[in-house]
Order: C-alpha cells, then sequence, then structure tokens
C-alpha cells in the first residue's frame, strides 16, 4: 500500500540516536538545547522551545502568551482540532473563520477586529500572508506544523515577523520527525521564559540552596528527550533535500494531472515558498475515487474533517460554508520524500483510470 505521508530514517539519524542511548543524557539534556539552537539558527528566531508533541507546543504557545478566559481566538475550520483546542485548554472561547477557497488557509478579510487571539494555521504548508491582516490581535500564533522550511517575503516561516509564537510538529509524517516532538519559536524574551516554565511543571530554579527550586506556575510535563532530539537534529541536515523532493513530486502531480477533473492544489503566491506537506485536491465523488485508489493499493487521506463537525464543539454557532465545500471534496494523495516516481505513476494511473 502507498501510504499518504510516510517518514524518511537512514542510518546518519540510527546513529545519532544511538550516541544518546550511549552518552549521560537521556532526558531534557544537551541535546534538545542543540535541537533548539539549529531550529531557532534555520528559521531566524531568537528562541526556540521544544516540546513533546506539537499540541503541547500550541498549548504552551496560548499558555504563555497570557490567553485564558473571557478571551476569543480565532482559527480555521480547515485543521486538526489542537489548533482549536489550544484555546480551550487555557479556557479561552474559540470562533472559526471561514477559509478562502482559493487558498485554504483562513480567510484574514473575515477576522473579526475584536479578537483578542489568532491561531493562523499554514494548511499544507502554503503559508498565511499575515501582512493582510486589517487589525492585529493582541496575540497572533502559527500553526506551522505543516510549513517548516517554507518562506515568505518576510523570511522563513517561524522567524516571527507577523506573529508573537510560531508552534512546530515532528510527527513522522511531518516535514522533519523526532517520533513525536514539537517546539514553539519566539523572539520575545520573556514569552521564551513563559514557555520553558510551563513544559516543565511551572518550575523555577534557585541557586541558595543549590538543589532549591521554586513551583510558581501551574506547568505541565511537556518536555522532550534527548533521545527525541538528536534525531531531530540529525533530520534538520535533511530538511532541504526533503522539501526539495516533495517540491518536484507536486510539481509532477501538477503536470500530470491537468488534464483530469481535479481542483490541483494551491500554489503559492510570489514571493512565498510552499512547505509541501501535502497535496491536497479538490474532486467529485470523493468517497468512490477514494475507495478506487485504496482498490489500485493507494492509501490517500481526507485534511481534515473540520473542527465544527467534531461533537466536541457542538456549542459553535455559525456557519463556514467554504470550509464545508472544500472539506466535501478534498482528498490528500500520497507526498512524502520517500515517494518514488514509480509509486507516484501507479497514483496517477490510478487516478486516470478512475476518470476515465
Amino acid at each position: 500500500m502507498i501510504p499518504y505521508g510516510r517518514q524518511f530514517v537512514d542510518d546518519d539519524d540510527i546513529e545519532a540516536v544511538i550516541g544518546v542511548l550511549k552518552g549521560d543524557w537521556l532526558t531534557q539534556g544537551p541535546s534538545v538545547e542543540a535541537f533548539e539552537q539549529a531550529v531557532a539558527d534555520l528559521v531566524d528566531a531568537r528562541h526556540a522551545v521544544a516540546f513533546s508533541n506539537g499540541t503541547a507546543a500550541l498549548h504552551g504557545a496560548a499558555a504563555a502568551a497570557g490567553l485564558g478566559a473571557g478571551d476569543r481566538v480565532a482559527t480555521t475550520p480547515l485543521t486538526f482540532v489542537a489548533s482549536a483546542n489550544c484555546a480551550r485548554y487555557v479556557g479561552a472561547d474559540v470562533e472559526l473563520v471561514d477559509i478562502d477557497p482559493t487558498t485554504l488557509n483562513i480567510d484574514l478579510d473575515k477576522v473579526p477586529a475584536t479578537i483578542d487571539g489568532l491561531v493562523a494555521v499554514h494548511y499544507a504548508g502554503l503559508p498565511v500572508d499575515l501582512r493582510q491582516l486589517a487589525v492585529r490581535p493582541r496575540v497572533i500564533i502559527e500553526d506551522a506544523s505543516h510549513a517548516l522550511g517554507a518562506t515568505t517575503p518576510d523570511g522563513p516561516v517561524g522567524n516571527c515577523a507577523h506573529s508573537d509564537l510560531t508552534t512546530f510538529s515532528f510527527h513522522p509524517v511531518k516535514p522533519i520527525t523526532t517520533g513525536e516532538g514539537g517546539l514553539v519559536t519566539t523572539n520575545d524574551d520573556e514569552l521564551a521564559r513563559n514557555l520553558r516554565r510551563f513544559r516543565t511543571h511551572g518550575i523555577e530554579r534557585r541557586t541558595d540552596p543549590p538543589w532549591a527550586y521554586d513551583v510558581v506556575d501551574l506547568g505541565f510535563n511537556y518536555r522532550l528527550s534527548d533521545i527525541q532530539a538528536a534525531l531531530g537534529s540529525s533530520q534538520l541536515l535533511k530538511l532541504d533535500r526533503f522539501r526539495s523532493r516533495r517540491e518536484e513530486l507536486s510539481g509532477r502531480y501538477d503536470e500530470r494531472l491537468a488534464a483530469l477533473p481535479i481542483e490541483l492544489a494551491p500554489a503559492p503566491p510570489s514571493g512565498f515558498v510552499h512547505g509541501r506537506h501535502i497535496y491536497p485536491v479538490r474532486v467529485e465523488a470523493r468517497r468512490a475515487l477514494f475507495d478506487h485508489l485504496i482498490e489500485a493499493g493507494v492509501r490517500p487521506q481526507v485534511h481534515y474533517v473540520p473542527v465544527h463537525h467534531h461533537t466536541t464543539f457542538d456549542h459553535l454557532v455559525g456557519s463556514w460554508p467554504e470550509a464545508d465545500r472544500a472539506y466535501d471534496r478534498l482528498l490528500s494523495l500520497p507526498l512524502h520524500p520517500t515517494l518514488t516516481d514509480g509509486e507516484q505513476d501507479t497514483v496517477i494511473h490510478a487516478l486516470e483510470e478512475f476518470f476515465s
């Protein structure tokens, strides 16, 4: 079965992990610090704070920024629920803002001027153009789980040129993997301190006596291990190669599927570089095509069941017609660095066969 996404792990990655296993640190230690610095350098951010997963990173970002009860936080309905849940975790209210059908990203023209926070999701790796936001809310968090390696005219996604914090995920199907893992970047010293305290039980160290510490906030154990960080640092060295291959495969889809009744994945505007995490197309008869691909040995996916379709969000009031219209037709085709040309040809042939 050809999967929609898959990690790439080579001998260099394995050796990096073995090196940690043979060393003195397994939990949070020097490998975590090295990984954080490598990501900060890559995205040109002042601080990078690693977390146990992408959801924890979002939770930490919302908490560190001081979002809480009485605050209104907007995000897109076309995302995984963590992008909305991070506001709920800190007691804030979620408001969904419909998508722009051209980009599949949140429609910034529809973002209320009165919200307190915005979680801007870079869907599929295509950066949201935050320069177009008419009124800046108090807190802007970029959910860049799909977008490590993407760039805007203002530089790499993660440099927080138009945001307070940017979060990343290192799940196996993401641009790089640490197995599970996440990270937050920021240029604000206080936010960085809040993030580090939040991920470690709310602890602040004391210098006298040398064993002393104080728990000053309600925090969590959201730490990344040195084992995971070693894998992440090794993977970062391959990020350019991974993104280049994803771009090449996306270009082949664009060319080979152009004649079929398929709405292809959105292209980046001038001055932007797409992260190419997934290749989402829009088709009619989505379920029939999904079943046909499975029979052909291809495992597609749908990204995502919109937030407001889930029972836990039954309390939300409103309508999001563009998100619903997109969801009814969305299908993510296989796209990952280990996908061969031959495997992609199998996917394309199955699509051609279906539409013939």
